[in-house]
């Protein structure tokens, strides 16, 4: 009778489950059974696992064989646990000596041939292997980049399990020939999810400093009370609503946000990293997202594609996927109602739960909304002219595919006009750059983390009401139209703190030690696109 055992990472979300895989061998007719809960794709690993070792050069035993993947309990899924079983099987029928593998885990798909081919979401499973105190980690080669992002952990990348088997064995490794130069690597097409390309628009990344050039924030023409909304935002992480007419610049405004933004910690970027290597949307080469992301979803999104969703086990949406980005809904009301309500609970918790059959799980959604509207179904409707054709119910009805609740927790709201003939065609009187707009957005948010160190919250957007009315008070009087607001019924209580937490990132931006009137003024006028003669230009005379 062998024995022997290894370990694998089972994922459920972006969160792992060290999984002890044991092999056993007793005497009897040839058999392979696998138990511990094993989907479909996993227990089509018997097939896949023999073809390999075969083709590997080893030998298959031919007793009764028994793989159980222990915590039992713990759905398990994917093809990630092929590479552990092998090396078991191995191990127990001493082609290995088991007791090198007790403490290594495997993660990685075989092939027939032999081959390790990559998977999804191996950042989060080293993860949770160095968690769980283990210090090595096998994985595959064109993987081994994005492993090594976890400090503490050896890595070793494999191209094959013939490679791993001679490691292990204390062997001269074979050589492995590489593809032909110019041809598709095969092993990467583990790393893309199909229908979440680049082209589909689903999710991108920021565009980095050194290409800011092309999508510069002084093409957009005019829009001041815009573009003050859009650093506002991203110095203090609020959301905004964005609504006008069609050819505004409100989709220009907002696919220049992400650059506004600073560029990610390194813990924010293995949050980021984690989700979007679940996702199979991490970029080939480089295994590291330090930019915040960029989501775009179509305005025919489901629900379950903007929150999470999916057949056994849920898959991150799009909330998850800008997490620590931008999530821009172009055309918002077109999306579906249920649709846009489904994100109000993680726009208040930065985070979504999602609960299935199978399980349950959490994924990260800590993002920065974007929402542009036309004002009615022709985009033309505005109080200043009078060439909208769209009866007054129609525009009341298109108004309202926006729920209240869901635009009472949108910080910002702006209203942005048609730009004008002068505008267009005068020479020479571009706006700010993204840089000089980043700079003195990467100044507030130091300004602001600082005051709000030793505190779980890093923007203002994050502090709760009850702290910002107790411990971070505006100047005495500087809230009393605010407040005035709350009693007529403009604002909301929920609204009335978002007044100040939009207050303090101006005050941020203007270099203020707390906010005056005049910031609380410009935070009123954002929120409720009142005018109140205050200038929209930050740092301008009051």
């Amino acid at each position: 009778m062998g024995f022997a055992r290894t370990c694998s990472v089972a994922l459920v979300g972006v969160e792992g489950v060290v999984v002890e895989v044991q092999a056993d061998l007793e005497p009897g007719v040839a058999a392979f059974t696998l138990v511990g809960l094993p989907d479909k794709s996993l227990t089509e690993s018997k097939d896949r696992v023999r073809a390999a070792v075969v083709n590997s050069g080893a030998s298959w035993p031919q007793k009764k064989l028994t793989v159980g993947l222990s915590p039992a309990s713990v759905p398990k899924g994917g093809s990630g646990f092929d590479l552990a079983v092998a090396c078991a099987v191995l191990g127990a029928s001493e082609r290995i000596d088991p007791r090198v593998l007790s403490d290594i885990v495997m993660i990685g798909e075989l092939g027939l041939d032999g081959r390790v081919r990559p998977v999804r979401g191996v950042l989060p499973a080293v993860l949770a292997a160095a968690d769980a105190g283990y210090e090595q980690v096998v994985v595959p080669e064109c993987a081994a980049a994005e492993a090594s992002l976890v400090p503490g952990v050896s890595v070793l990348g494999v191209r094959s399990l013939r490679q791993l088997i001679a490691v292990l064995a204390d062997e001269p490794v074979p050589e492995e020939e590489p593809d032909e130069q110019g041809r598709p690597d095969p092993l990467l097409a583990g790393l893309r999810v199909p229908g979440t390309g680049e082209a589909t628009g689903l999710c991108g990344m920021a565009v980095s400093e050194h290409d800011q050039g092309h999508d510069d924030l002084a093409d957009v023409v005019g829009q001041m009370s815009a573009r003050t909304a859009m650093e506002v935002a991203a110095a203090g992480g609020h959301h905004v609503f964005l609504q006008g007419p069609p050819g505004a610049g409100k989709t220009m405004l907002a696919e220049r946000m992400p650059s506004l933004m600073p560029r990610l910690t390194r813990q924010e970027s293995l949050e980021v990293t984690a989700i979007h290597s679940v996702a199979g949307l991490l970029p080939p080469g480089k295994p590291m997202v330090d930019v915040p992301p960029y989501c775009a979803p179509h305005h025919s999104a489901t629900m379950q594609s903007l929150v999470g969703g999916g057949k056994g086990l849920a898959r991150p949406g799009a909330v998850s996927l800008s997490h620590r980005g931008v999530l821009f809904l172009d055309e918002a009301p077109e999306f579906s109602g249920f649709a846009l309500d489904a994100l109000r609970q993680p726009l208040e918790a930065g985070h979504v739960v999602i609960a299935r059959s199978a399980g349950v799980v959490r994924f990260p959604a800590k993002f920065l909304m974007v929402l542009a509207a036309n004002p009615c179904p022709c985009g033309r409707f505005s109080v200043a002219t009078d060439f909208c054709e769209c009866p007054p119910s129609s525009v009341r009805r298109y108004q309202a595919r926006l729920s209240g609740p869901l635009l009472d927790r949108v910080d910002l709201r702006v209203e942005v006009e048609p730009v004008t003939r002068s505008e267009l065609t005068a020479r020479g009187a571009r706006g700010e750059s993204t840089r000089t707009v980043a700079d003195r957005v990467s100044a507030a948010r130091e300004r602001a983390a600082a005051r709000l160190t030793d505190t779980p919250w890093h923007t203002n957007s994050e502090v709760p009401g009850r702290e910002l009315r107790s411990r971070w008070q505006a100047l005495p009087g500087a809230m009393d139209e605010a407040e005035r607001g709350l009693e007529r019924g403009v604002l909301t209580a929920r609204g009335l703190d978002r007044v100040l937490r939009v207050a303090w990132t101006v005050a941020d931006l203007s270099g203020h030690d707390r906010p005056d009137a005049g910031d609380v003024a410009l935070a009123l006028q954002l929120r409720t696109g009142v005018p109140r003669g205050v200038p929209m230009m930050i740092g301008s005379p009051k």
